[in-house]
């Protein structure tokens, strides 16, 4: 495993993080963690030297409006020693904050169900121009200096999903010690993008880097235009995208959100050999990117913040659907991929979905686009 050093914090971080936000299910229920398989999957990483592992209080839970699953059951994880091996990331769920009261309240919260007398890498979940003004009347500065100073947290930062301006005012309001940015090859130029990662680490701050994958829209079962592209790299897909952020010398570490062993063994491999990629490799990323970009009609990363729909709309899948239909050229069965609750002909346009989506989707508009093509 390679590690670097992650900004102010001062800390050797390992290049490659557990992300926790999609642990394997049971039976397809978000709220239901197979924890014997994801126990085995998260303390192998851990055992072959991955050291930060990344959480956040909603995850596996119904909705963004409550504590989810995963907390809890990362500390059962990280049990008979485990703990003193890693580094916990988790997140102060910024849509439920109206006080300064509800921060300390939710941290406190947070390490009793992390089991843990403190918080390695504390983050402000997803900054948005809508929640910041927010924040900062709450008194968000204070918060942090105090439970930095009672030893609850160790280094503050803060994870973002807007445009660049707000990203570097966030950057500048405050002595984070780290931050956190979708990045990929798809959004080289997307929110806060290469250029609030160079901005970040010219600041001092450490860059950890959700979405590698874009919700596995680069992890392969590419169009034949670019399979040629992609085998002619001697690289798998996934190893491709991560081996392309990797090269940026400004990220620290990225997140994966591993469910199957075969996907930790190969994310591990390819921590091991990470390096700058060869004219192959650019040629082959160059190639996908386009192929992409001139098909992909929603830009949806699958990462499930709008999900659960009140009526029982699958949004994430709808969307992949969708957007498989202009890339790929072919119509995938609807009935099977759907039950008729998950359908887009469901949504009742109450538009709760679009005030957590990170990517500003006008979701009740291509609902109607998906409805339209496969009902």
């Amino acid at each position: 495993m390679q590690y670097r050093n992650f900004g102010k914090t001062n800390e050797k971080v390992s290049i490659l993080g557990f992300g926790c936000m999609r642990l394997p299910v049971l039976e397809g229920d978000m709220e239901r963690i197979d924890e014997k398989n994801a126990t085995r999957l998260i303390r192998h990483a851990i055992d072959s030297g991955v050291n930060y592992i990344d959480t956040a209080y909603p995850y596996h839970g119904h909705g963004f409006g409550s504590s989810g699953k995963s907390e809890p059951f990362l500390a059962k994880v990280l049990a008979d020693g485990y703990r003193e091996k890693v580094k916990i990331a988790t997140k102060l769920p910024s849509w439920l904050i109206r006080t300064r009261g509800d921060m300390d309240r939710i941290l406190d919260e947070q390490l009793e169900r992390l089991n843990t007398e403190y918080i390695d890498f504390y983050l402000i979940h997803g900054i948005t121009d809508a929640l910041w003004p927010v924040l900062k009347k709450a008194g968000y500065r204070d918060f942090l200096a105090d439970a930095l100073s009672a030893g609850k947290i160790r280094f503050a930062g803060f994870s973002f999903h807007d445009d660049l301006d707000l990203f570097k005012e966030i950057v500048d309001d405050y002595d984070w010690s780290f931050c956190m940015v979708q990045f990929n090859y798809m959004d080289e130029d997307y929110q806060a993008g290469i250029r609030g990662i160079r901005y970040a680490h010219q600041k001092g701050l450490g860059v950890a880097v959700m979405e590698p994958l874009r919700g596995g829209t680069l992890a392969g079962g590419f169009p034949v235009a670019v399979e040629k592209a992609l085998k002619s790299s001697g690289r798998t897909a996934p190893e491709l995208a991560l081996r392309w952020i990797w090269s940026h010398p400004e990220v620290s570490v990225v997140l994966s959100g591993m469910n199957a062993m075969e996907q930790v063994e190969e994310n591990l491999k390819s921590a091991e050999e990470a390096g700058p990629p060869d004219e192959m490799e650019r040629e082959a990323v160059q190639r996908i990117r386009s192929v992409f970009r001139e098909k992909t009609k929603i830009n949806c990363t699958g990462c499930g913040y709008c999900m659960p729909c009140p009526q029982g709309v699958d949004i994430p899948i709808c969307f992949s659907m969708y957007n498989n239909y202009h890339v790929f050229g072919r119509k995938e069965p609807y009935s099977f991929r759907l039950k008729p609750a998950q359908r887009a002909s469901n949504c009742s346009e109450c538009g709760q979905c679009e005030t957590h989506c990170p990517q500003g989707i006008l979701i009740r508009n291509e609902l109607k686009q998906v409805k339209e093509i496969f009902e």
